[in-house]
């Protein structure tokens, strides 16, 4: 059996989508998995995913800025020869969206294979109406669900098996770390604004974790971002240090090698949870009960429809570092 996962984005969604490979391949030990992925993405899962046969990128993003170029119109000609190269068994839209549905309706079908997505919308979770013509086997889901065990049930219902609660792993997820460095990664960058925490707060909590005797990093991916994390190391002092920019999979191995990450809500955050390290995820939106973390207590969500002060974010580090290094429960991969 031949399966196509459709998650074009953002990288939270799909790392939130790698406990769903893993599901779908202990229930079918013998089919293949390709993906079709936004091209700023592909990276992380072309070096960190090796299970994969076919990574597909499409740039999406990129084509709208000039749709009707002679180059735009080549790659997307491309982006489909390279698409309908294989057939699918199962094509499975994790995207629910119309600009995902129609990515799934270019993919082959081999004889008697079939599409999916959500039959209907759940509370704060991306759907379009539409799409559920646009499959042939559209699935039910609960009014009310996290985002990851959606993506699980999604692959469960229409492959047969019976929908895991529990258990969550990201195994899927192979990265090497860099030489460790004992610092704690503090990522602040995010593209909502609204997610935004002030520098002001990152600043004390990154005084508190070196007086606690852990030396700081931080990523920056943007102008505006290296000149945030500048500021912020210069309020912290010596024992923090801006990160240099680096792609997605670089990124991953540098934040493998730290010791524990706080982080907004943000791709980078959802990569904390799934290499397993001490995280605390700061939400200041609610939407913590879709997107946080889950099935472990060393990584935990704090604030919800408004930012969280720093204390109550030093308070969840306290607690997810010393459960983490509680010798009776230290975690093991995930």
């Amino acid at each position: 059996m031949r399966i196509l996962i459709v998650k074009l984005s953002s990288l939270g969604d799909v790392i939130q989508t790698l406990p769903t490979l893993h599901d779908m391949r202990q229930a079918l030990p013998r089919a293949t998995f390709d993906w079709v992925v936004e091209e700023a993405f592909a990276p992380i899962l072309k070096a960190h995913v090796p299970g994969l046969a076919r990574i597909i990128p499409l740039a999406q993003r990129r084509w709208r800025k000039t749709p009707f170029s002679a180059a735009v119109r080549a790659e997307k000609a491309r982006f489909v020869q390279t698409l309908q190269a294989e057939a699918y068994d199962v094509v499975l839209d994790f995207q629910g969206l119309i600009k995902s549905a129609l990515i799934a309706r270019q993919a082959r079908l081999a004889p008697g294979g079939w599409r999916a997505t959500y039959g209907n919308g759940s509370e704060d979770c991306g759907y379009e109406w539409p799409v559920r013509f646009m499959v042939q086997r559209p699935q039910p889901m609960p009014p009310r669900i996290h985002s990851l065990q959606r993506y699980r049930r999604l692959a469960a219902l229409a492959l047969g098996y019976p929908p895991r609660e529990d258990g969550i792993g990201y195994q899927e997820l192979q990265v090497i770390p860099v030489a460790p460095d004992g610092s704690v990664m503090l990522v602040h960058g995010t593209t909502r604004v609204e997610n935004e925490w002030p520098l002001a707060h990152w600043a004390e909590v990154g005084r508190r974790l070196v007086a606690q005797g852990l030396p700081v990093s931080v990523p920056q991916a943007s102008a505006s971002e290296e000149a945030f994390a500048q500021q912020l190391c210069q309020a912290i002092g010596p024992q923090a240090r801006v990160l240099p920019r680096m792609g997605l999979s670089a990124l991953a191995a540098q934040m493998a090698g730290c010791v524990g990450v706080i982080g907004v809500d943000s791709g980078l955050s959802h990569l904390a949870v799934a290499l397993n390290l001490p995280h605390v995820q700061i939400f200041s939106q609610d939407r913590v009960w879709r997107a946080g973390p889950l099935g472990s207590s060393h990584q935990v969500a704090v604030g919800g429809a408004r930012a969280p002060d720093v204390d109550s974010v030093w308070q969840a580090w306290q607690a997810v570092w010393s459960d983490f290094h509680q010798p009776s429960a230290r975690p093991t991969s995930a």
